[in-house]
């Protein structure tokens, strides 16, 4: 298995891929070109990004690429299938909540600044305009969209894809939305380590998954200070503010990248009262969920996936 590990999109990227170190360079220098060109395409935080244009003209229809278009429609749905709580309109509360600028200068402050008092208007997500036969898209006037998470499946399962004609087994992983092609040389399954969110450094369970995608999402890695008030980045659309979470962390399995990764910020929200039943939404999704005490919960398909002393589901 060969490696490479580049930072971009605010994320570490990390690919992998069985084959001849020689044959395999051109994948991964594709893979690099391809994630370069994504993040111009969807980052927040770059003023010339398609993200950010699209963003500017709220109220006028932007005429975006067929890439763009794609996204922000997959984004309309997953809105609709996770029954709000995944919403890409939270941009605004991100920033009011501190999240404005790139993970990389937060985390060299002390504190961020207070921003100025924030009214969550509640534009319903479906008042977005989609055109398809121009690819143009007109948000509501005082929309602003953060692709961030979403963009990151969608880039690490096309990646995977980049490297299909240079290999038979690939996983690449875009600050944790995970892609699996194919199945190492001999091995029933990909093995994966469920880190511990209150310790980056232990391991609380081993993964085995097939093919497909696996995305994790968090309160404990994307934290600030703002004021006196500790922050993180998953905010609850019903309130404009970041979640007030039961579960440390979850890490959803399924089929498709955009989907796993948007269902993990649901899930998220959702809690222990509500996971069940918005994943029996989404068929052959399986999730992880890691308790305040470290202690694991998931789907009961779920522990055909994991090895973990004490795992309930």
């Amino acid at each position: 298995m060969e490696f490479d590990e580049f930072s971009a999109m605010n994320s570490v990227i990390q690919v992998a891929a069985e084959g001849n170190s020689e044959d395999l360079q051109p994948g991964f220098a594709l893979v690099r070109q391809f994630i370069a060109h994504s993040e111009e395409r969807f980052s927040r935080f770059l003023p010339s990004s398609e993200l950010n244009r699209l963003n500017q003209s709220a109220g006028r229809w932007f005429q975006a690429s067929p890439v763009m278009f794609e996204l922000i429609q997959e984004a309309l749905d997953l809105y609709v299938l996770t029954e709000g709580l995944f919403d890409p309109s939270i941009m605004k509360a991100l920033v009011h909540a501190g999240y404005d600028r790139s993970m990389d200068e937060i985390r060299r402050m002390d504190s961020v600044p207070i921003s100025s008092i924030y009214i969550d208007q509640r534009i319903p997500l479906e008042e977005i305009r989609l055109d398809s036969s121009g690819y143009a898209i007109r948000l509501p006037v005082d929309m602003q969209i953060d692709l961030g998470g979403i963009a990151k499946g969608w880039v690490a399962a096309r990646a995977a894809n980049l490297l299909i004609q240079y290999t038979d087994a690939s996983t690449v992983s875009v600050g944790g939305d995970m892609v699996f092609v194919g199945l190492p040389a001999g091995q029933p399954a990909w093995q994966v380590s469920l880190e511990d969110p209150r310790d980056e450094q232990r391991v609380l369970a081993v993964l085995n998954v097939g093919p497909g995608s696996l995305a994790t999402s968090t309160i404990t890695r994307r934290r600030w200070i703002q004021g006196d008030q500790a922050r993180h980045h998953i905010i609850d659309p019903r309130t404009g503010a970041p979640a007030m979470v039961s579960w440390l962390s979850i890490s959803v399995y399924t089929e498709k990248a955009t989907y796993a990764e948007a269902f993990a910020k649901a899930l998220l929200i959702a809690g222990p009262t509500g996971a069940a039943a918005l994943a029996a939404r989404l068929p052959n999704l399986n999730f992880i969920a890691v308790r305040q005490d470290g202690s694991l919960v998931g789907t009961p398909a779920s522990k055909e996936l994991i090895y973990a002393p004490g795992y309930e589901r």
